[in-house]
């Protein structure tokens, strides 16, 4: 009975560590949105939840995960805190542009607002299971 409770609180914390690396993916895009040569990036959000539930039953990380190379200690990596590293996808340029940036402003505001609405849920759903649960154990 506790594993279950605490898998399902575990999915949904994997889910919102992974919704907050996508949001910053997405600012990262928008930032750099007037940037000559930026290649937008995202990552596959089922794909990397699902790779990593299954190293959390497996009780270890993702070997088969790329692993993006740094070339400075403050580059941005593609682990997520400490986690496995995350893989990520280079976005398909809408539109030629002359200073070859791949950020599409449009597509980044529609992911950006429907990930903060998925991250939200995310965080209710937690809420709502903690809340759940301490009634269950008040008996209240």
């Amino acid at each position: 009975m506790l594993d279950r409770l605490t898998s399902t609180l575990n999915f949904q914390a994997e889910a919102l560590v992974l919704r907050s690396e996508r949001q910053r993916l997405i600012a990262s895009n928008i930032a750099n949105a007037d940037t000559p040569g930026y290649v937008a990036r995202d990552m596959d959000f089922a794909k990397q939840l699902q790779a990593a539930t299954r190293a959390q039953s497996a009780g270890g990380a993702v070997a088969s995960a790329k692993v993006v190379a740094t070339t400075s200690a403050g580059h941005i990596g593609n682990t997520v805190n400490g986690r496995a590293p995350v893989e990520l996808n280079y976005a398909l340029a809408s539109q030629t542009n002359l200073d070859s940036n791949t950020v599409d402003m449009d597509r980044e505001r529609a992911n950006f607002a429907d990930n903060s609405v998925r991250y939200e849920a995310t965080l209710r759903f937690i809420n709502g299971s903690v809340k759940t649960m301490l009634s269950a154990i008040t008996g209240q």
